[in-house]
């Protein structure tokens, strides 16, 4: 809970990364809060005020998972409404002549996001959530010590350098600052 405040703040791409790997956590838990508290929250160093939250919040993440029918696969409607919310932002850099630094990034990252596209079974998805996948999937890999190919690790660089800017603009746009007209 603490973590993903203070990611929302700082970058809104790791906080979306953070709250899916936390959806799989809960799901590697069964959905059941005392499995999780068991085997996670109650390792945590906190004070007893400050692990009744957590609790509390990973209970309402629990149930909202329950109610949005995503205990399987799938994510949470507030993550998918921060994924509208950077596509909405992403399109609207690129059709602005005043970002020319996200432009090349997102050109840079292109072939790599057609790619993963191309070989991926969601092709229905935004470019945007197509690029969160990879990340995610590479996170997973680097989690569980499996070796990147060359290829790999280039894609997810890629993409990285592009998301990073987005969240930079992001946070400028949350604090009034950026100005894309």
């Amino acid at each position: 809970m603490y973590i993903a405040q203070k990611l929302k703040k700082e970058n809104i791409a790791e906080y979306l990364l953070y709250m899916w790997q936390t959806e799989d956590l809960i799901r590697a838990c069964h959905l059941n809060a005392d499995e999780l508290k068991k085997n996670y929250t109650d390792r945590f160093q906190v004070s007893d005020e400050q692990k009744r939250a957590i609790e509390q919040w990973y209970e309402q993440l629990i149930r909202m998972m329950r109610e949005e029918g995503v205990q399987e696969k799938g994510h949470l409607q507030i993550n998918k409404n921060v994924i509208l919310t950077l596509t909405d932002l992403h399109l609207r850099l690129l059709r602005s002549e005043k970002f020319p630094d996200y432009t090349a990034a997102y050109y840079k990252a292109l072939p790599r996001i057609v790619d993963i596209r191309n070989r991926g079974d969601h092709k229905d998805l935004s470019e945007l959530e197509n690029c969160f996948d990879a990340l995610y999937g590479v996170m997973m890999l680097r989690l569980q010590k499996k070796p990147l190919s060359e290829g790999t690790q280039q894609a997810a660089n890629d993409i990285a350098g592009l998301l990073r800017l987005l969240s930079a603009y992001y946070h400028q746009e949350q604090k009034g600052t950026l100005n894309i007209d």
